[in-house]
């Protein structure tokens, strides 16, 4: 099996490079980036040998799919403003894809994708990704699924939490800022509310939800909850759901003042030279204060809380998973998360432990107990409790 990974060199990719040159029925890994700087930082404890390094335009459709047609399958981890010019090349090339961004509007590539016979898998990631695949897996053990709520999120160790915030960088600072302006709809008793992205952190949106081991996280809104429910069939009967973002308490009660003047602007700042943004300000200021130190953990979180009826009794399924850094190789446990859902999925495509073609989901498609335990084997596993209510 040959992959090519496009972003190879950012924090998740490189787990990725990772992860596949340490399989031994893995060939060779192609990284695609514009710099490779970064790969000495996982040079002491990575087979090199099977990585070559290949720069790239990502907007050249021409050249991805050339470049396409030397793997098996290929692991997009670019930023999503990439994800059209992936996804058409893989079209062009034949060869199935693996991304982690969101796509709402699968269907538009489907008859593309299934023309082509190759798969486009979408949403393998850490949210979304792993918390898909426990959708799937935690809805067949309900004859009736009632509540469904998804909680993630990514923060330091409590010994590292040594700025106001409570938070360091285990992904790109500019994406978390964007995080901060996300709409959200969830339901409650049976009614859907839309969460506009400027209330996103009022506190009649946020709560706490108790962690094993960690006590009390606050969750705030993270998305669209009703697109997933509607895709699983639960339209006539959920009663309550939504998607929600964990951090240490106190992260709304930082962000909501800030919002409120003006801090997230993506408008540039009358009387300043140039044309800075007060999210600019903030991406560039912050964002070097919030970098972990190599002796400091961070830990990514999931809990996923199912109810409904089964044999006629009420009950509650119950997910959790907890991942923390390797310090001894430095990678961290949001890139885990990601780069290893990444990985696994795109081994299945390439076996064909997948094979449906067009436009898939992790929702439907990954089969979850087969992958739970290719985690598993790396060191993360998924508790689980089923209770009556």
């Amino acid at each position: 099996m040959k992959f090519l990974v496009l972003g190879g060199c950012g924090i998740q990719g490189r787990t990725v490079l990772h992860d596949l040159a340490s399989d031994e029925k893995v060939d060779g890994v192609i990284c695609a980036d514009i710099q490779f700087d970064e790969l000495s930082k996982i040079a002491d404890f990575t087979n090199m040998d099977k990585i070559q390094t290949v720069s790239v335009n990502a907007k050249d459709v021409s050249a991805l799919t050339n470049l396409f047609k030397q793997s098996d399958v290929v692991i997009d981890l670019l930023p999503k403003e990439f994800i059209k010019y992936a996804n058409m090349a893989a079209i062009e090339a034949k060869v199935s894809i693996v991304n982690t961004n969101y796509d709402y509007h699968p269907e538009k590539l489907d008859a593309l994708a299934k023309s082509a016979g190759i798969a486009i898998m979408p949403e393998c990631g850490l949210d979304p990704g792993i918390d898909l695949i426990t959708y799937g897996y935690a809805a067949k053990k309900f004859d009736e699924l009632h509540v469904l709520n998804s909680y993630c999120g990514g923060f330091p160790e409590k010994k590292a939490c040594d700025n106001p915030l409570n938070y360091k960088i285990s992904w790109t600072w500019r994406g978390v800022l964007g995080s901060t302006l996300r709409e959200g709809r969830i339901i409650k008793n049976k009614t859907i509310i839309d969460i506009p992205a400027e209330r996103q952190h009022d506190e009649s949106f946020v709560h706490t939800i108790p962690f094993p081991g960690l006590g009390e996280l606050e969750a705030i809104p993270n998305g669209d909850s009703v697109y997933f429910t509607n895709l699983m069939g639960l339209s006539k009967t959920i009663r309550e759901t939504g998607r929600y973002a964990l951090r240490w308490p106190g992260w709304s009660a930082f962000w909501r003042p800030l919002k409120e003047l003006g801090f997230l602007s993506d408008q540039p700042v009358k009387g300043l030279d140039g044309k800075i943004t007060p999210i600019d300000f903030l991406d560039k200021f912050l964002g070097p204060q919030l970098e972990y130190k190599p002796d400091e953990k961070d830990l990514t979180a999931m809990i996923n809380i199912f109810e409904g009826l089964k044999d006629n009794k009420k009950i509650r399924f119950t997910s959790t998973m907890l991942i923390e850094r390797d310090l001894d190789t430095g990678i961290t446990a949001m890139s885990k998360g990601v780069g290893y859902t990444a990985a696994i999925v795109a081994r299945m495509l390439a076996t064909g432990e997948i094979k449906e073609k067009g436009m898939l989901s992790p929702l439907k498609h990954v089969p979850a107990e087969s992958f739970m335990n290719q985690l598993k084997s790396r060191g993360i596993k998924i508790n689980e409790e089923t209770i009556n209510i």
